[in-house]
């Protein structure tokens, strides 16, 4: 994993927002250097030695930095070095898509200690997805150490549903009808401590990408996860764009064709009804009589089979992957004009095809895009593979921590910054 230079995505999105205290700003001081010294603090943060030195007496009695030997000297005696302990605490991130739920678990640096997943109708039945969930949760967790339990920060949860920033409890019933629009997660997961965050998928996919992934550096880009169903996140000037009630990035409920398929939604010919996972499926199908030498001419006609035989240049799967990218790219296209990012990252199974689905996709797009300078935006695959989503998770709860060092505590042995 790399450190993420520059601002984070969601200044005021996500976590507590409250002014930072100087000694939380000397935290994340060090943990973007990971290494630093305490004279580079003072310069770095424009803070008298004195300052420093009483701020950090602090930090080391929380067990979240520590001293790590001697640095290189600029002139006179050779300085300690103050390391941020990303050992320290653990956070705990959930994928809970439509159709399967991922678990990791990561340390404070992001790096994922370990991880679960496991296929199931999450849309349709929610009493079996939470109980799904813990027992992920909890082989999680104890694969990961045998002291991770007690070094819980939070806990970070994707869902395939709009969420309201204002009401983080509740899923769409358009989404989610099964689960009569409340996740009920809070309590199933409260004894591991910490707090739980949640987030929709799509937005935090492209927190992923921000602080990890193929987006490192941008300000301006979207994320486009295509699974079960088609959502994106969208980052703005560095900040996701929600909307006015969350539901901003629903590119997968635009119309292309309004004379198409009805979509859940109850609207024709949304683009979900092109590209997702049971679209795909059905088109599988159809063309199984017009292919019959094809590798998918019998057995079930999976996403991941798609992608397999495509890597095989198996005709049919061809067919339907250029399909996908001329529907794709008519919509990507649309927001080009609208927004003009810099990138359009794609996530989910099938962007792993690269340059298969990509060159006719990026084709697509850029004969529709009319400004000249939305030519110039990168549209690639995602680089954080299928844990991207629950990255994006624990990232949610990681961002919130550094935002408000108090969520530390549960790790902590003292804090007093503020």
């Amino acid at each position: 994993m790399t450190r993420v230079p520059g601002p984070r995505v969601g200044a005021s999105d996500f976590g507590p927002t409250r002014p930072p205290s100087l000694a939380d700003a000397v935290l994340r001081l060090i943990w973007d250097e990971e290494r630093i010294s305490r004279a580079e603090i003072a310069r770095r943060a424009s803070l008298s030695r004195s300052t420093v030195s009483e701020i950090v007496e602090t930090l080391l009695g929380t067990g979240l930095v520590a001293e790590a030997g001697v640095g290189d000297s600029r002139g006179g005696r050779r300085p300690i070095v103050l390391e941020f302990q990303d050992a320290a605490g653990a956070i705990v991130g959930i994928d809970m898509g439509a159709s399967h739920v991922a678990v990791i678990v990561t340390d404070l640096r992001g790096r994922i200690l370990s991880s679960e997943r496991s296929a199931h109708p999450v849309q349709t039945d929610p009493a079996g997805a939470r109980t799904l969930i813990r027992r992920l949760v909890d082989q999680c967790v104890s694969s990961a150490g045998t002291d991770v339990r007690t070094r819980i920060v939070g806990l970070g949860i994707a869902v395939p549903s709009p969420v309201d920033i204002r009401h983080p409890d509740r899923l769409s019933p358009i989404a989610m009808p099964a689960w009569e629009g409340r996740h009920g997660l809070d309590a199933l997961l409260a004894d591991l401590g910490g707090p739980v965050l949640v987030d929709n998928d799509a937005n935090l996919g492209a927190l992923a990408e921000r602080w990890w992934g193929a987006a490192q550096g941008l300000d301006h880009f979207a994320f486009i996860k295509i699974a079960t169903g088609i959502g994106a996140g969208h980052v703005i000037d560095g900040r996701i764009h929600r909307g006015a009630s969350g539901v901003g990035g629903e590119i997968g409920h635009v119309a292309i064709d309004p004379r198409g398929e009805t979509c859940n939604c109850g609207n024709r010919g949304c683009l979900t009804t092109f590209v997702g996972a049971p679209a795909l499926a059905a088109r599988i199908q159809a063309l199984r009589a017009v292919y019959p030498q094809s590798l998918l001419a019998d057995g079930p006609p999976t996403v991941a089979r798609l992608e397999e035989a495509a890597r095989a240049d198996d005709p049919l799967a061809l067919q339907v992957v250029h399909e996908v990218a001329e529907h794709l790219g008519v919509a990507i296209a649309g927001m080009l004009n609208l927004l003009n990012p810099a990138a359009v990252i794609l996530g989910g199974r099938i962007a792993g095809l690269g340059e298969k689905l990509i060159a006719p996709l990026r084709a697509t797009a850029l004969r529709r895009t009319f400004v000249p300078a939305a030519a110039a935006t990168e549209i690639r695959a995602s680089t954080l593979g299928s844990h991207g989503i629950a990255l994006g998770a624990a990232t949610l709860v990681l961002d919130a921590s550094l935002r408000d060092p108090r969520l530390f505590r549960p790790v902590a042995r003292a804090w007093t910054g503020g």
